[in-house]
């Protein structure tokens, strides 16, 4: 397999991210035991937690300098969080081991990364991740009716009919609006095109994912 291809099959997706060449660049010489309370509180990161006390203590006691501790600490938060984020269905628990061993990382922690993205904390971290990640309100509920204006100050709009809708958004804030009969069969038309558009898509080998 090429080295294009592997990146292309890569958790991270096609770039490997510079977070984590300079991580691996920098883990060389951290012993075990360090690795673990830096991930511990990078767990505790991803879960929404407090961890700056468990930061400052891993600052303090640490022999690394400050400015390759924090290459280490940024690197693998990202490991940690695009991992989490590929559902585990999809990601296989050896393609993220091989994934790993390509930034050349020792293989005990590897196995410490292993251990958090397909351990017991799984869930916990997928739904923390979910919440924490930004998201656009999405729609709750929605109505329309079809109005005829009877009386109007504008003889081209008298009798003619429009369309009245009404959206609750996820945020709890509503938003009314009116449109023409004809703009509103072109709003269905373009939301059916684009429907059909993303199915398509999805048809499409280059976006399935394989075992």
């Amino acid at each position: 397999m090429s080295s294009s291809q592997a990146k292309d099959s890569s958790f991270w997706g096609g770039r490997m991210p510079s977070e984590m060449e300079s991580m691996a660049k920098n883990l060389k010489d951290v012993d075990q035991e360090m690795f673990r309370k830096i991930i511990k509180a990078m767990v505790s990161s991803l879960e929404g937690k407090d961890c700056r006390a468990l930061m400052k203590s891993i600052a303090v006691s640490s022999t690394i300098p400050q400015e390759r501790l924090s290459h280490i600490i940024a690197g693998m938060y990202r490991v940690l969080s695009e991992a989490i984020r590929i559902p585990s269905s999809s990601l296989k628990q050896d393609a993220f081991k091989e994934d790993l061993r390509e930034l050349r990382i020792p293989e005990d922690l590897i196995a410490d990364f292993s251990s958090v993205v397909f351990g017991n904390r799984r869930t916990a971290l997928e739904v923390a991740t979910s919440r924490n990640d930004p998201h656009l309100p999405t729609v709750e509920d929605f109505k329309w009716r079809v109005d005829v204006a009877i009386s109007t100050s504008s003889l081209a709009r008298a009798l003619q009919p429009s369309v009245l809708l009404q959206m609750k958004l996820s945020d709890g804030r509503f938003h009314c609006f009116e449109m023409s009969v004809s703009r509103f069969q072109e709003l269905r038309y373009n939301a059916a095109f684009i429907l059909k558009e993303m199915n398509d898509l999805e048809k499409r080998s280059i976006f399935q994912i394989q075992d």
